[in-house]
């Protein structure tokens, strides 16, 4: 029986367990809810980890070096997401690829919680990385399993696990925030090792009875000569590396700004070796070809997009911690909390925006004008966020409200642009290439984070106003380039609405 047909069998029974859906929707939402908790609990305070001084528990890096560790961090997270998925086509599966990602994160999560040093640092970022790559892209992909391919609750399904992510993001900050910066930094990381504990146990002890066949089969797995092959590469390859990096470091040719300067490289040299191959393949027809041309300019604007977007864990978190006023209304507030506020902002307007698209129908906005709005958004984001500065100086604290509006307005462009771009994908993407430019779509943001490791180091209070309104100003200016160019994007994309 081919895997296809085995597919259909997982998702060919209707079921109904879980808020109308298939019981299996039950396992996956609470799987991803957890691990989304023990992700942005951990990010929360990451950044304040690493450049608090010891004496408050911090690892005493230098405040620029830790902006761009953060930023290469998320790059990396993203980057590794194109390795989970091949492993889960080719060798294990989805359902084995959330497992082993779960324990990787966890173990991660743990080398975090051990008081420890730089070296415990850097192994847990490394299994965190690996962890995310393969749990991330797997356990989406699962969700589509256990749906047939007729199923009319296939979109409200991934609503619900949309929801999921960020009930995760949004609680998170909150509790592993508060006990991170009031208490202790390994305790925060320890509460997140526990979420993805969680997540573990409720992945385990329900996916035989929820989720059955589904995610169990392997795609397009590799013959026993190719597999053969390939684990010889990954053993030259990563002998190889140790190789290189046992060298490299005591030359000092590998430091930290040679590392994120690589990244940053890769961050642009991948995506675009994917441009290349899609647009030069033979199984690309010349209507795809036009499409791939389309997709080009939303690429760049969402990397553009999520350079800014990201800053909000890294620049911002940095700016909530210094800049701004934390006892307010008579209250003392965690500057980790504001991490909260993407996800909460997420969940209120998501339906309105969906709504609205419905509402407007046919007059709704195009493809790239939707992008457009999305970069307007973003650059508007950065310009509010700059006029505290302006009216009272760089050395006064701020309101938390001016904060609190610049990630509102930024979520606002994440709406339009996200969800967008995700539909948009599936529809430009070449027949030979559809699992390959969904991947690619994700590679936007590890781009955009390659970058913002290398343009964060030009934060500081003095140059704030400068920084925040040449970033929002020229994503205001694209997306404005991006606006009178729609009608010519939308001719390459050859009736794709």
């Amino acid at each position: 029986m081919s895997n296809v047909n085995k597919q259909k069998i997982v998702a060919s029974v209707p079921q109904q367990g879980f808020f109308g859906h298939p019981k299996g929707l039950f396992t996956l939402f609470f799987t991803e809810f957890w691990e989304r908790f023990s992700y942005y609990g951990m990010r929360a305070i990451l950044v304040f980890y690493m450049y608090y001084e010891v004496s408050k528990g911090g690892l005493g890096l230098d405040e620029t070096t830790a902006l761009a560790i953060m930023s290469i961090y998320g790059s990396l997270v993203y980057m590794s997401g194109i390795i989970g998925g091949w492993l889960a086509d080719r060798i294990f599966g989805t359902s084995k690829a959330v497992f082993y990602g779960g324990i990787l994160i966890m173990f991660g999560h743990i080398a975090l919680a051990i008081p420890g040093n730089i070296t415990m640092f850097f192994i847990s970022m490394v299994l965190i990385v690996l962890g995310t790559g393969l749990l991330k892209p797997n356990v989406s992909s699962i969700v589509g399993d256990i749906y047939s391919e007729e199923d009319n609750r296939r979109d409200a399904g991934f609503s619900i696990f949309y929801m999921g992510i960020n009930l995760g993001g949004f609680l998170a900050p909150l509790i592993v925030g508060t006990v991170g910066m009031k208490y202790n930094f390994h305790l925060g990381f320890g509460i997140a090792a526990v979420g993805m504990f969680l997540g573990l146990l409720v992945f385990i002890f329900t996916k035989k009875k929820n989720l059955g066949l589904a995610g169990t089969f392997v795609a397009n797995p590799l013959s026993p000569a190719e597999k053969k092959k390939v684990f010889t590469l990954i053993g030259v390859g990563a002998a190889l590396i140790a190789v290189l990096i046992a060298v490299a470091i005591p030359m000092d040719l590998l430091t930290f700004d040679t590392f994120i300067a690589l990244v940053g490289i890769l961050g642009i040299v991948i995506p675009a070796i994917y441009f290349i191959v899609m647009y030069r393949s033979p199984k690309t027809t010349a209507i795809e070809r036009s499409r791939v041309i389309a997709y080009i300019p939303l690429f760049i604007a969402s990397v553009m997009f999520w350079a800014i977007q990201e800053q909000g864990s890294t620049i911002l978190a940095n700016y909530a911690d210094k800049r701004t006023q934390l006892d307010f209304a008579g209250i003392h507030i965690s500057p980790a909390w504001f991490q909260s506020l993407n996800p909460l902002f997420i969940i209120l307007f998501a339906p309105v925006f969906a709504w609205l698209w419905v509402k407007l129908g046919s007059r709704q906005p195009s493809i790239p004008k939707k992008f457009s709005l999305g970069l307007l958004f973003a650059g508007l984001s950065y310009i509010v966020i700059l006029l505290p500065a302006y009216f009272g100086g760089d050395d006064s604290l701020v309101n938390p409200l001016w904060l609190v509006l610049s990630y509102l307005i930024v979520v606002f462009g994440e709406l339009c642009l996200s969800p967008v771009g995700l539909s948009a994908t599936t529809k430009l993407a070449p027949a030979a290439f559809s699992a390959q430019t969904m991947s690619l779509w994700f590679l936007s943001n590890a781009a955009a984070q390659a970058i913002n490791a290398q343009i964060v180091k030009f934060y500081t209070p003095e140059t704030e106003m400068i920084y925040f309104g040449v970033i929002g100003g020229a994503a205001i200016l694209f997306g404005v380039l991006l606006f009178a160019l729609s009608p010519k994007i939308e001719g390459y994309m050859k009736g794709v609405k």
